[in-house]
């Protein structure tokens, strides 16, 4: 009898070793490490005057690393405001005509109403009332030409309004803001360079998060699903390092396996990219090598 339990028992323990195990000891997935690559370009044209960042310098969200030179844009700005104050001075020139012939209208109107009130007491005639109304269509009619004057007036105001506020926005973007809390990766500027619209200055990622693409086969797929906790690990000497990964992104398509799989049998096979989301405790690096293992560890 006492043997008898033995033997159950042991064949329990073994079952549960083999249960817990990885059935021929491979991981379930390689790949690389990857993080989310900014490449910040300037949005103006001019002199770096200045730009000071390093890399592998962090950088937070709104952190002012430099500016292009914006005398070009300044003085074009004055030049703009002189022209805005010369039209604006001809525009109330035309505006006080305007004045002075609405008030001749309201007169002409008075003295109208006035005629119309003699005639009705037998005290008027009509022929200054209809001295007194032609004199009123030649008021509004002078009005009507000095507003069609005024209008090219107004329109180029506004003209010159549009491209004080484009000089305003070009002199803002010489000012050369970072977009994101992240690493310095590569720096392609140094100061006092000339830069263009475009052209590359620093690149940028956030390495607090990194994230590992592996490619499982269609067998594999079915038991995995996004937000599914996994393990990754890493090489860490003799041993192997092991993080706590989340999946955050499975590839809807089937692709061919890239190269960088070891067999040659495995990488004309049909699979499947998922990402991993894993945090970095300042060990992982973009384009490090490393596994997913879909037992999680204690």
């Amino acid at each position: 009898m006492k043997y008898l339990n033995y033997t159950v028992a042991l064949s329990i323990i073994t079952a549960s070793i083999f249960s817990c195990s990885d059935s021929n000891g491979k991981a379930d997935g390689y790949g690389n490490f990857e993080a989310t690559e900014i490449t910040i370009s300037a949005e103006n044209n001019g002199k770096l005057m200045s730009f000071t960042i390093e890399e592998g310098q962090k950088l937070k969200k709104g952190a002012f690393v430099g500016y292009i030179d914006t005398i070009p844009l300044s003085l074009k700005r004055e030049q703009l405001v002189v022209s805005k104050s010369v039209i604006v001075s001809k525009s109330r020139g035309v505006l006080s005509q305007i004045n002075v012939l609405n008030a001749q209208l309201k007169t002409a109107n008075i003295n109208k109403n006035r005629v119309e009130n003699l005639i009705k007491d037998n005290a008027g005639t009509q022929k200054q009332l209809d001295d007194v109304t032609g004199e009123i269509d030649i008021i509004k009619q002078r009005v009507r030409s000095v507003e069609t004057q005024n209008a090219p007036v107004v329109n180029e105001l506004k003209n010159l309004d549009v491209q004080l506020k484009q000089i305003e926005d070009q002199i803002q973007k010489s000012k050369i803001i970072n977009p994101v809390n992240g690493t310095v990766l590569t720096k392609y500027a140094e100061p006092n360079e000339i830069t263009a619209f475009a052209k590359p200055l620093y690149k940028i990622a956030n390495l607090n998060s990194m994230q590992l693409r592996v490619y499982v086969s269609e067998t594999q797929l079915v038991n995995l699903k996004i937000g599914e906790a996994v393990t990754v690990k890493v090489d860490n000497g003799d041993a192997m390092k092991s993080y706590k990964g989340t999946i955050g992104w499975i590839a809807s398509e089937a692709e061919f396996t890239p190269k960088i799989i070891q067999t040659k049998e495995e990488r004309v096979a049909l699979v499947y990219a998922l990402k991993i989301n894993v945090i970095n405790d300042g060990s992982l690096k973009i384009g490090m090598p490393a596994e997913m293992w879909m037992q999680l560890e204690d």
